[in-house]
């Protein structure tokens, strides 16, 4: 059985110490105001938390799995690699979370959402189609290839506290 552990735990090891990829100038209250602005929709708190630490980059292996219902990655768990950062869209060098609106458009995703994480064929998303911009977000995962979407948490604290080393899965 894969134990859990709690979103504080997760957050002090969250980010892979020794990769700089995708990860972005540190965050600001600006950056944070004209991002909400951009997208329409209130960010989590603990994203925010998160982003404070490091602004995007790649995840520490003890965390970069969910475990999930079987889909076209795996029987019981998607990856969760890197999560992006907050920063000016469009930039060549990395996908931010301002990226969102032209990805949506670009893969026909659903809307509204803003994108976690991603290949292009699937992605890690915060959902406001039902919570409304102001309400608190599941995190889910959409299969862009296969029409196939999953709910992995009610929100994104407990999407934290889920997260495991994909090592933990049987391959």
């Amino acid at each position: 059985m894969i134990s859990m552990a709690s979103f504080d735990q997760v957050a002090v090891s969250f980010w892979h110490p020794e990769i700089e990829h995708l990860r972005l100038p540190p965050l600001t209250d600006e950056l944070i105001v004209d991002a909400e602005a951009q997208l329409g929709v209130t960010l989590p708190p603990d994203l925010i938390h998160l982003l404070r630490i490091q602004n995007g980059g790649i995840i520490a292996d003890a965390w970069d799995a969910c475990p999930a219902e079987a889909n076209f990655y795996a029987e019981d768990h998607v990856p969760f690699n890197h999560l992006h950062g907050i920063g000016p869209a469009g930039q060549a060098e990395t996908i931010t979370l301002l990226d969102t609106p032209y990805l949506v458009q670009e893969w026909e995703l659903p809307s509204p959402v803003v994108l976690l994480s991603g290949e292009g064929h699937y992605w890690l998303a915060l959902d406001y189609r039902d919570c409304g911009p102001a309400g608190q977000p599941p995190v889910a995962w959409i299969d862009n290839e296969m029409g196939h979407e999953l709910v992995l948490a009610p929100d994104f604290r407990t999407f934290v506290d889920r997260l495991t080393a994909s090592a933990s899965f049987e391959e």
